[in-house]
């Protein structure tokens, strides 16, 4: 398999991505003072217990009340600070949807969700914990920029561009320690661009958040069997700045697979089927949960259980490819 080597780590640890975000915010807080940190009872989990430990003045816990840690931050952010609001994304987007789209969404103003456990990895706290419909929620947003990092590096650099950018965000950290995958020296986060890990002819996998990894190691399996596959990780899909080079690799593959721990309407899925239908038709294997809840299980189970694994990537792509 033909690997872009200058960013592609073939040996990296398994580290926290809820890690890079506790220590990215405590280093930005270091540099701009305007930051302000809002957590909703659960720093320990989210992380921004460090910053929490290091600037104790900027940081508010709004305990189990989420709706009104979303209008503090707005408030927050309408006197010049810069508010990153943190919690599990189940409560950060469906509980408090109303209050991100009317209090932050509509004046735009400059807060940044940063919200972990997303997708059927919270494991064993089940449905109610499981959000599977959280990148839909914050698509559908005007105004509203989403961007699902892959690993700890890649957080890291995430949070950093958010800073930069003027509005609100919203970042969907990983709950799971994951395999690092970007090289921390040389990869650069670039919004405006999908990035590509491999080269392929016959397929393009479509991915981002923690099934990339699970992407890469089923387009080694398929590689046995002869099979090129396109690897395309897009951290970035609201604004969706990497249309064209989506349309590039499947005028070349023709055939697409998107691979998301998500709901399959609304996230990855549904906006590489919107982008192809106007500009290059062409078919679609969606695969993620299907219109359905989670349910309590070990995580890896349940990777395994809704066909998330690189095992049973690699059956559902061989399976679309034969057709």
């Amino acid at each position: 398999m033909s690997l872009n080597n200058s960013i592609f780590k073939t040996d990296g640890e398994v580290k926290s991505p809820r890690n890079a975000y506790g220590e990215t915010l405590v280093e930005l807080g270091e540099k701009n003072k305007d930051i302000v940190v809002l957590d909703a009872d659960l720093s320990c989990s989210t992380q921004t217990c460090k910053f929490a430990s290091k600037y104790p003045e900027r940081f508010f816990n709004s305990g189990i009340a989420e709706q009104d840690m979303m209008t503090t931050a707005a408030g927050l952010a309408i006197a010049g600070k810069i508010p990153f609001v943190s919690t599990f994304a189940m409560f950060a987007t469906a509980r408090c949807l109303d209050q991100i789209r009317n209090s932050i969404c509509y004046p735009k103003l400059n807060v940044k969700i940063v919200a972990t456990h997303g997708g059927i990895t919270v494991g064993e706290d089940g449905a109610s914990h499981q959000a599977l419909e959280d990148v839909s929620f914050m698509r559908s947003l005007p105004d509203m920029t989403v961007i699902i990092p892959s690993d700890y590096n890649e957080v890291k650099q995430a949070v950093k561009y958010a800073l930069e950018v003027d509005g609100p965000c919203y970042i969907r950290v990983s709950r799971t320690n994951l395999k690092t995958i970007f090289d921390e020296n040389n990869y650069k986060f670039d919004p405006k661009k999908a990035v590509k890990l491999t080269e392929g002819s016959d397929v393009t996998i479509v991915t981002n958040g923690e099934t990339l990894i699970e992407a890469l190691n089923a387009a080694k399996m398929l590689e046995k069997d002869g099979i090129k596959a396109e690897v395309l990780h897009i951290p970035v899909i609201k604004p969706f700045f990497a249309k064209e080079d989506l349309i590039d690799s499947v005028k070349k593959t023709r055939r697409v697979v998107t691979v998301e721990n998500h709901s399959i309407i609304g996230g990855v899925g549904s906006l590489v089927c919107e982008t192809l239908s106007e500009n290059y038709p062409a078919p679609v294997l969606r695969i993620g949960t299907n219109d359905c809840f989670g349910q309590s299980g070990e995580q890896r189970v349940l990777m395994e259980h809704y066909g998330l694994t690189a095992e049973k990537l690699y059956e559902k792509i061989k399976k679309f490819l034969n057709k």
